[in-house]
């Protein structure tokens, strides 16, 4: 069976797929714990709210999306595209970004505040608390819409 470029079987495939956590994430830790230490207090995981918030600030009516580089298609050097089924990945690509927005959009509509923070400004070299700074001017501020660190490449 060919499976193109991808250097592991489609069971181990698999099992890395299926290891992909959901919430609880380490950036997502990073984050709530740096934003824990500068006295903010917060809830995760609004089920009620779409796009199921990570991290939601409900008197300020701000919410925060912890996204994973590769997943959600920031554009820094985190997003790659598998060569193998190249198909199928553009697909679940585009279908999580139109999911995104449609939250975001809904979220705006309904008066809240919202920010993405991506997962390449909380892991490796980057700076947790340089983020919670970013989310706390954010908060402090009028801006609706946030984004940390900014995307990288031209297109998205």
């Amino acid at each position: 069976m060919d499976r193109g470029m991808d250097r592991v079987d489609v069971t181990k495939r698999s099992a890395i797929m299926r290891s992909v956590r959901q919430k609880d994430t380490g950036p997502e830790l990073a984050l709530r714990k740096a934003l824990h230490a500068r006295g903010l207090r917060y809830r995760l995981q609004a089920k009620e709210l779409p796009g199921r918030p990570d991290v939601v600030f409900r008197r300020r009516r701000a919410c925060i999306f912890v996204h994973g580089c590769f997943w959600h298609r920031h554009g820094c050097p985190k997003t790659t595209t598998p060569k193998s089924n190249e198909e199928f990945w553009n697909s679940k690509f585009q279908a999580n970004e139109a999911r995104d927005r449609r939250a975001v959009e809904a979220l705006l509509a309904d008066g809240w505040r919202v920010a993405t923070i991506w997962e390449c400004g909380l892991k490796g070299k980057a700076d947790p608390g340089a983020c919670a700074d970013y989310v706390v001017r954010w908060l402090d501020g009028g801006d609706p819409t946030g984004e940390y660190p900014p995307p990288t490449s031209v297109s998205r």
